[in-house]
């Protein structure tokens, strides 16, 4: 995790910056799955939990063996017009680092009791009175719109960055590029 590659998403006016920016998160996705990499994190330097949005800028950190072999591979095929790409680049000396990671929210009581009624053998009403219409949880967190290659179903990746921390957390990070334990240099 000693480099780094930015891919910033140029402006374009048929497209908006978050819809160009979900489509190349999920070719990423594809292309870390198909590989299989758990060395590759990511990162929002952009992001802005206020507002919410993660901005125009997509991070790659990982080795430079991983990110080169990453790249070597032409998953930004049909992105390249959008994109802006930079060279693997050694992190900065003074990095701090904080964790990336998925958040689940659930954020539907319909959903919820069709899924308890359908593994507890409970009928409606029942159901209703064990997740009423109040127990919506709602977050003010950036998200990516993608979509389900297995199901087709359309989903809000919903991304969290951890606090800063000034020492290296080691582990491994899903096909995301996300990590519950893991950190990345943040700069």
């Amino acid at each position: 995790m000693d480099h780094y590659v930015d891919i910033d998403v140029r402006p374009d006016p048929e497209f908006p910056a978050n819809q160009l920016m979900s489509a190349l998160y999920a070719r990423l996705h594809r292309a870390l799955a198909a590989q299989a990499s758990a060395g590759i994190g990511v990162s929002f330097p952009g992001f802005d939990s206020k507002a919410p949005h993660l901005g125009t800028r997509l991070r790659l950190h990982g080795s430079l063996k991983d990110l080169a072999t990453l790249l070597a591979v032409d998953w930004l095929a049909g992105m390249r017009n959008h994109v802006a790409l930079t060279p693997p680049t050694p992190n900065p000396p003074a990095a701090q680092h904080r964790r990336v990671s998925r958040v689940q929210i659930k954020s539907s009581p319909e959903r919820l009791r069709r899924r308890l009624m359908r593994r507890h053998s409970l009928d409606e009403h029942e159901a209703r009175q064990r997740i009423p219409d109040n127990a919506v949880r709602l977050t003010q967190l950036p998200f990516l719109q993608l979509r389900s290659t297995s199901t087709g179903q359309s989903f809000r990746l919903f991304i969290e960055h951890g606090p800063l921390q000034s020492s290296v957390q080691p582990g491994t990070f899903n096909a995301y590029g996300l990590s519950q334990k893991a950190t990345i240099a943040w700069f």
